[in-house]
């Protein structure tokens, strides 16, 4: 800013030197001018040597004029030889550009950092000044006030040389405390306001995408939504304030559907500005009510049956209840893993999309004959799924089973479990034709089967679809 200012100031001083001296000469030429015409105009042919004399200023400054606008569209000069002492920035600017030589590109990383910082001026200052002398440049930069200092969220872009241990020692002896940094990619290179809208348009169009949204806006945190009655019918006493609460590490919040939302970072505090943020999105959630997404899929049978897959929520408890009444014993069994006349208590949590997301099927006629579900659990997610004894294996419960894990997938999930029996081998098939890394865990006849989702992309698709499309 400096050099700027003092080369406006050098051209406004050039300028009015030229404008003095130009005054200057146009004074003395007008007194040699008369000095000319008196001597002159007392001469017998005083007159037309005057009218001669015009004419000859005038052509000559037509033709200064003319060579003036030829020369000032010629191209400036090429500079070959170095940028000496005596040379303007004018010149140096005006030198041609292939001959500057630009820096060899470097690899770079994207780094997400968080310090702590004196509230105090030029604090920030000495902390991007710590930064560009290891070459990192800021990319975005947020503040969140304290009551004693300020959090600064930075998205930067190091070499990837740089150590982050380096990174952090420099921010700490440039006075940054309390500091946390993390490998960052692409998707955080939108700024805040862009970002926390995308995520409200989301969950305003479905009311499962709160949890995730809340995941996403707030980073690696758990998320627990605890109802206020429990599955067996007995008061929870799971609530929070409607303002909130925020403890250092701990965020509850008020779920609109009843019970609290509690969210858990422990290795990072919440800051006022990212409680304010989580819950308006909360706020916001409850204004807009229950709603699901209402898209239908139809689907062909290899033996000719037309099913439809569809999202579900509470409104199919009634035909999700009359499902459970045809299937038999051991098919309660193997989902819900405990007494079977129970089973209809889970309906009700299940189809709630605060807990997760639900499809259904059914048939052309109407009447519902599978459920798969995509639960959140905290860090993870579960996927389970129930098909009717007269529609199993034909190949029903590996559509859902796809289609929920493409959601998962969508959703930012690194992986799904299962919980079923050893003896279930539907399930194991359909998990392993996920064609994902699967690990196995057996315990007292229960097997949980995990998928890794950070591999090949699962198909949504059965092969006779894909075949057919």
């Amino acid at each position: 800013m400096t050099d700027v200012t003092s080369a406006k100031t050098a051209r406004r001083s050039h300028h009015w030197r030229r404008d003095v001296t130009e005054l200057a000469a146009l004074f003395t030429a007008v007194a040699v001018a008369d000095a000319i015409a008196n001597l002159i105009g007392h001469q017998p042919d005083g007159p037309y040597l005057l009218i001669a004399s015009a004419v000859a200023l005038a052509v000559t400054a037509g033709f200064h004029t003319w060579w003036a606008r030829r020369h000032s569209n010629a191209p400036p000069p090429t500079r070959t030889g170095p940028l000496t002492e005596g040379d303007s920035d004018s010149d140096h600017a005006d030198s041609a550009p292939s001959q500057v030589q630009a820096p060899a590109a470097e690899d770079t990383v994207l780094w997400r950092m968080r310090t702590t910082v004196r509230d105090t001026p030029g604090s920030l200052a000495v902390l991007c000044g710590a930064l560009a002398r290891l070459r990192v440049d800021i990319l975005t930069l947020q503040t969140h006030p304290l009551a004693q200092g300020t959090v600064d969220e930075f998205l930067l872009r190091a070499p990837a040389s740089l150590p982050a241990q380096q990174l952090s020692r420099a921010i700490s002896a440039a006075g940054g405390g309390s500091t946390w940094i993390e490998r960052a990619d692409t998707h955080d290179l939108v700024d805040a306001p862009t970002r926390v809208l995308g995520l409200a348009t989301r969950t305003a169009l479905d009311a499962a995408e709160l949890p995730l949204a809340l995941r996403q806006l707030l980073g690696r945190c758990t998320i627990h939504s605890l109802p206020a009655v429990s599955v067996t019918g007995r008061e929870t006493g799971e609530t929070a304030p409607v303002e909130g609460v925020l403890e250092e590490t701990v965020m509850r919040l008020r779920d609109p559907s009843g019970g609290a939302i509690t969210i858990e970072r422990p290795y990072l505090p919440f800051t006022p500005t990212e409680f304010a943020r989580g819950r308006a999105l909360v706020e916001l959630d409850a204004r807009l009510g229950p709603r699901v997404p209402r898209s239908e899929h139809v689907l062909t049978l290899p033996e000719g049956n037309e099913i439809t897959v569809r999202r579900a929520d509470q409104c199919d408890l009634r035909a999700a209840r009359a499902m459970h009444d045809r299937c038999s014993e051991q098919t309660l069994r193997l989902r819900y893993h405990g007494p079977v006349h129970d089973a209809d208590r889970y309906l009700d949590h299940l189809l709630s999309p605060r807990f997760g997301r639900t499809l259904a099927v059914q048939t052309a006629s109407g009447r519902l004959v599978a459920l798969g579900h995509l639960l959140w659990d905290g860090d993870e997610t579960e996927v389970a799924l129930l098909v009717e004894d007269d529609w199993q294996r034909r190949g029903i419960g590996s559509e859902l089973l796809g289609r929920l894990v493409a959601l998962a997938i969508e959703a930012g999930c690194e992986n799904v479990y299962a919980v079923t029996q050893s003896s279930n081998t539907g399930m194991v098939a359909a998990m392993r034709a996920l064609s994902l890394p699967l690990d196995y865990q057996i315990e007292e006849g229960t097997l949980v089967i995990t998928a890794r989702l950070d591999a090949t992309p699962v198909r949504s698709l059965p092969p006779y679809e894909q075949a057919g499309r």
